[in-house]
């Protein structure tokens, strides 16, 4: 269950895995190229799936130059945009494997 102010794509700490109370949706990591407002407020799947249908139009080749390569563009921004948020993700379960190695020295 997202709360009204949470985008559908992020977990809220009560949709979090269970013992992890109050942990922090995963969002997209940084990158120092900004993107398209259109392609930067994408969740994670939605640009996937705008990737898959980039990559379809361009292997039916039906398209003439410009436009192809006007797609080769926007697919190359959406690649980055689903790796901003794989990395947003990696960073995440990095921080919960170190907070975890934390308690359990803490416990010893």
């Amino acid at each position: 269950m997202s709360t009204p102010d949470a985008p559908e794509n992020e977990l809220t700490a009560d949709e979090g895995a269970p013992g992890t109370p109050g942990t922090a949706p995963v969002t997209p990591a940084g990158d120092e190229k900004a993107l398209p407002a259109d392609i930067a407020e994408l969740s994670y799947e939605a640009a996937r799936d705008q990737l898959v249908e980039v990559v379809r139009r361009l292997e039916s080749g039906q398209g003439g130059l410009e436009d192809s390569i006007a797609l080769w563009e926007r697919g190359e921004m959406l690649a980055r945009r689903c790796q901003q948020w794989l990395d947003g993700a990696r960073e995440r379960l990095e921080d919960a494997v170190a907070a975890r190695r934390e308690e359990d020295g803490a416990e010893r």
